[in-house]
């Protein structure tokens, strides 16, 4: 959806003209109080069971596919130090009590609480938050515009943003495990806790724990249960046995829930009313805007960077055959020259071989002829010497 500058700013001055010139009272909304899912879920927990061994935090870490902390869970030093949830970190528990004496030390786990009429929901006009009928307060990315009023919103400071993802941002926060509760699992930090400090049921069920854990006990715990009517009440409800400021816990925000302050004070100033909409059609269609030029630049970038990338493989592949086919040719021509080489040798290795062989030969033929010459002469004087002999002598 794209809107110009000038069309934005011609909708807020109708807005503007329909609103105060026309006269035109604005009506708030209904100030029907929600009563809640009566059905829904809940966890209880009850701090004086908790030892803060993070070990919910570990399994929340582990069944919402977290980015590993820079300190591991079994870490405890990190309780001397107060949190609060962030973009990756959808649960915390924190260390209350006197530093010096170890026994006065107490443990709160922080994460939404699911709250029956959510502030977060109420302020969000574009529905990405909303109540579900299993208690779990539900969040849609794909809703979400990125103005973040539900984290002003929120009373007990709980939503996140992810501040470092440019391109998709989007808001945080406990899920109450709901896709392992529609498997018929318990939430990952119920399930592994090792004190049973919480319990997962229907929330009706647990007002009624609660209330029978202080009745039985009303030594041990504060007489109240925190979460049963704070904020028209919340899902997540909370057992300690000292007052709740002294956990870190807020004591002042009264049983009126969310919306019915927000439908007062958009009763109260007309005006806002009729500017809403235009104001946050703006705010909706300057994001998307925004998210489609980051997209369009990061597929420019891409293109850009296959291109350059095959042009620069293109040229190497051609510098590449060159030099292959050079050194192709260098070691033919080489193959030709040491085969002719060998072949000279070859022949000139005969040719003496023959040579050799011929004077050889030779050499026995005359040693033969001389042999023959040297016989026939001794039976030419052998011969001589025997007809010399059988001449007649002469008498004396």
């Amino acid at each position: 959806m794209a809107i110009s500058r000038r069309k934005f700013l011609g909708c807020l001055t109708a807005a503007l003209g329909t609103t105060t010139g026309a006269g035109a009272l604005a009506h708030a909304a209904s100030n029907k109080q929600f009563k809640g899912y009566p059905d829904s879920f809940g966890v209880l927990f009850d701090s004086t069971k908790c030892i803060g061994c993070r070990k919910c935090e570990q399994a929340c870490n582990t069944v919402n596919s977290l980015a590993e902390p820079e300190k591991p869970f079994d870490d405890l030093g990190v309780l001397d130090t107060k949190r609060r949830t962030g973009e990756a970190t959808y649960t915390v528990v924190n260390k209350f009590g006197n530093a010096l004496d170890f026994s006065s030390n107490r443990f709160a786990k922080t994460q939404c609480n699911h709250c029956k009429e959510p502030a977060c929901a109420s302020a969000c006009f574009v529905k990405a938050l909303k109540k579900d009928p299993s208690g779990a307060v539900v969040y849609d990315e794909s809703l979400c515009v990125g103005c973040r009023y539900c984290m002003v919103a929120c009373p007990f400071n709980v939503p996140a943003y992810t501040y470092n993802d440019p391109l998709t941002p989007k808001v945080t926060k406990c899920t109450m495990c709901l896709p392992r509760i529609k498997e018929g699992k318990l939430p990952g930090c119920v399930e592994i806790c090792p004190k049973e400090a919480l319990v997962f049921g229907k929330r009706s069920d647990l007002v009624k724990l609660g209330w029978k854990r202080i009745s039985q006990k009303p030594d041990h715990y504060t007489e109240h249960l925190y979460g049963e009517h704070e904020m028209g009440g919340t899902n997540w409800l909370y057992l300690s046995s000292v007052p709740f400021e002294d956990i870190g816990m807020r004591e002042d925000l009264g049983v009126t829930p969310a919306p019915q302050f927000t439908s007062g004070a958009l009763g109260s100033v007309p005006i806002i009313v009729g500017l809403w909409p235009v104001l946050l059609t703006g705010v909706y269609a300057i994001s998307k805007r925004k998210d489609k030029i980051a997209r369009e630049e990061q597929d420019d970038a891409v293109q850009t960077a296959q291109t350059l990338a095959a042009e620069e493989m293109k040229t190497q592949l051609s510098k590449l055959s060159a030099t292959m086919t050079k050194e192709k040719e260098t070691a033919v021509a080489n193959g030709v020259k040491k085969a002719l080489a060998d072949a000279a040798d070859a022949a000139a290795a005969k040719a003496a071989k023959k040579a050799e062989k011929e004077a050889a030969a030779k050499s026995e033929a005359e040693k033969g002829a001389t042999a023959e010459g040297a016989a026939a002469e001794g039976a030419t004087a052998k011969d001589a010497e025997k007809t010399a002999d059988d001449s007649p002598k002469e008498e004396k």
